[in-house]
């Protein structure tokens, strides 16, 4: 893939600190608009948790599977770093979801004429929901819990079925934890501006049809996996703006920061370990005109600043995460009875499951598996159930093999399987959430040129990563230290 862009003379220097899907974002866009750039990875590759993974005609996702079009400016990036050629979108099949209800798979209605024909629901639990569209608007609490929030609304089974289900499918996390405000802003402000969920969705649609917009944005992947996009972000860089290996361990702050770096290729120990009271060995010192952070909120939590070694973002090691492992199994088609007519299988808790949800990954998008085969990658562990992602990948294939066959029809042993355990994989949005961004935001007050973002403060999801790196982008641009 070649360099497209022109890349001018830099009129300003800024120091990326981690090279996940934000930080490459972010230093795409300055390079884009001329700046000098310089990305901080202290592991040993970019793209956090996008991995992808070919061997023998399977392509295994071990992170996130796809990518929403959800903002017209995805859409501007990906033209931007020449990957919308291979771009592909899900099946027309896939638009459908599932959840399992007892022993079956049962599906997700898509709109309120669907709520009353669904099997979801008791004929109770459907009057309930469908009754938040005479709901009148009233005032609420600053905040309350998701689980809270959707029983208000729509009743206790709409939240035993949908906000849990939601809870672990975008999270890995649990209703009864997860802020409304701040998990699920979009409700939030249906609540806030039309009092009821159901009238709120409808007001979207009408202003998607006046707009001519898509009410239910794309949701695509790449030919060769996600991992495309983080390849084709790097190759978009100028030579010598990547650092590997590097942990930044202080900030200086003024009118020219100063950024305390250390190279760890050769240390031995976890890259996690505090080198930082060790001698000056390797600890390299640069100068930026400003900063941009999309580290974890682990990092940030260590990040020093000044010559007295503060840590103004200490309380960011108190942010939950949520355990996560990624089963990867291959079948032949005639082991697996179910059509996989979808995207996927989500599992309430009340369901008492092994896993949080099953993708069906040869149906979604094209490619994922040899002709003939099909494949399924199993999501498990999460806030409610930590342990079952700490399993071994045999115990954990022992676990589900059962499960997958009561709901899914499974036979015999997979023919191909990978496994991926991510011990913080998902930040968690739950009640409290506030002192996190009062965290960042008293940092940034406090150090100007200094710019925070992520999955930690704007949202979990690839697309919510690409955006947030867009924005630190324009804030350092924009930046000026005698303004």
């Amino acid at each position: 893939m070649a360099l497209t862009l022109p890349f001018n003379t830099s009129t300003k220097k800024v120091a990326v600190l981690g090279g996940g899907v934000t930080g490459l974002a972010a230093a795409y866009r300055l390079a884009k608009m001329g700046h000098s750039v310089r990305l901080f990875e202290q592991s040993g590759r970019l793209g956090g948790v996008i991995r992808t993974e070919m061997k023998d005609g399977w392509l295994v996702e071990s992170g996130p599977q796809s990518l929403r079009e959800n903002n017209a400016l995805i859409s501007m990036v990906m033209r931007g770093i020449s990957v919308h050629q291979t771009r592909v979108d899900t099946a027309p099949a896939a638009q459908r979801r599932y959840i399992v209800r007892g022993n079956r798979a049962v599906p997700v209605p898509h709109s309120p004429a669907g709520v009353v024909f669904s099997r979801l629901f008791t004929p109770w639990g459907k009057l309930r929901l469908l009754g938040d569209l005479f709901r009148r608007r009233r005032p609420t609490a600053p905040d309350c819990s998701f689980a809270e929030f959707i029983r208000m609304h729509c009743g206790r089974e709409a939240a035993d079925v949908i906000a849990q289900t939601m809870a672990a499918g975008i999270y890995a996390g649990d209703a009864e934890l997860l802020s409304a405000r701040h998990a699920f802003p979009r409700l939030w402000d249906y609540d806030h501006l039309h009092g009821s969920l159901l009238r709120g969705h409808e007001h979207r649609l009408r202003q998607c049809e006046k707009q001519h917009e898509n009410p239910r944005p794309a949701i695509f992947s790449f030919r060769r996996g996600m991992q495309t996009l983080t390849h084709a972000f790097v190759l978009q860089l100028p030579a010598d703006v990547i650092a590997l290996h590097a942990r930044v361990e202080a900030l200086v702050p003024g009118p020219r920061w100063q950024v305390i770096w250390r190279d760890l290729r050769g240390r031995e120990g976890s890259p996690d370990e505090d080198w930082s009271k060790s001698d000056d060995s390797g600890r390299q010192v640069e100068g930026f005109d400003a900063g941009v952070c999309a580290q974890p909120s682990s990092a940030m939590a260590r990040l020093e600043f000044g010559e007295r070694n503060v840590c103004p973002m200490a309380a960011m090691a108190d942010l939950p995460h949520a355990p996560l492992a990624s089963l990867f199994l291959g079948y032949r088609r005639d082991q697996v009875a179910h059509p996989l007519d979808g995207f996927g299988l989500l599992a309430p808790p009340r369901e008492r499951r092994s896993f949080l949800g099953v993708v069906f990954s040869s149906s979604s998008f094209p490619g994922r598996a040899p002709e003939g085969h099909v494949a399924l990658t199993v999501m498990a562990g999460g806030v409610r159930q930590p342990e079952i992602a700490r399993l071994p990948a045999a115990e954990l294939v022992a676990r589900v093999t059962p499960e997958l066959r009561a709901l899914l029809g499974v036979k015999g042993e997979p023919v191909f399987q990978r496994h991926a355990y991510w011990p913080r994989a998902i930040p968690q949005y739950n009640l409290g959430h506030v002192r996190f961004n009062e965290s960042m935001n008293k940092c940034e007050k406090k150090n100007p040129g200094f710019f925070i973002g992520g999955h930690a403060r704007d949202g979990v999801s690839v697309a919510d990563c690409i955006l947030s790196g867009e924005r630190l982008a324009e804030k350092a641009a924009a930046y000026d230290p005698l303004g």
